[in-house]
């Protein structure tokens, strides 16, 4: 039987969004995507804050998440070598 990997993308959404989600909200949400047990959630950016501002606290999400308790795998987009140095500071992505 085959397997189906289902990856939530609420990255997507959230770019688009001009007001900035506060922190807090954003570590709520995503941890209740990581409670239904996607095999991957597309969560942030490393890019410059100018292209996407609404993504530039990706790196404190990321340390406030308890990933403890899933198996869900985390997915961040990056633009450039700054931003794969950023990202590669953070095993858990």
């Amino acid at each position: 039987m085959e397997k189906v990997k289902i990856i939530e993308c609420p990255r997507d959404a959230m770019q688009g969004i001009k007001e900035f989600i506060p922190t807090y909200l954003k570590v709520q949400y995503l941890q209740s995507l990581l409670r239904c047990g996607f095999d991957t959630i597309d969560f942030g950016s490393f890019v410059s804050p100018k292209a996407i501002p609404q993504l530039v606290d990706t790196a404190e999400v990321l340390s406030k998440l308890d990933l403890s308790k899933t198996e869900s795998k985390l997915l961040a987009i990056i633009a450039n070598l700054r931003g794969a140095i950023a990202a590669c500071e953070h095993p858990e992505i």
